[in-house]
């Protein structure tokens, strides 16, 4: 599946939906390293930007993005709209990373 036709609004200009194929969606679960957070403690003395977790969140977001792609292929989708990220801590330094969104399939009108 083509990732550029992933969009959060809820139609693609120019195309129609033609069959809606229901929710789908990417988890990922993380956890910090050790070495990670002791690099990160660095980094937030001097204040700014802590590189080490926004590659880390960047990634994860990343790796459920293509899971959610997965799904929606695997359900015979070309499209999917109203895309969106959430993500919770389910216990201490361990994160999941929810994509979800409406999978379809769109034809140019």
């Amino acid at each position: 599946m083509d990732k550029n036709f992933v969009t959060t609004a809820f139609d693609f200009q120019g195309y129609k939906v033609i069959k809606n194929h229901g929710i789908v969606r990417g988890i990922i679960v993380r956890s910090r390293s050790l070495f990670g957070n002791i690099g990160a403690g660095f980094q937030s003395l001097v204040g700014g930007d802590i590189s080490l977790y926004s590659k880390l969140c960047e990634q994860t977001r990343e790796d459920a993005f293509k899971n959610m792609l997965e799904h929606a292929s695997s359900l015979g989708a070309n499209a999917i709209i109203g895309m969106k990220y959430d993500a919770n801590e389910i216990a201490s330094g361990i994160t999941e990373v929810l994509c979800y969104g409406t999978a379809v399939t769109i034809e140019k009108e």
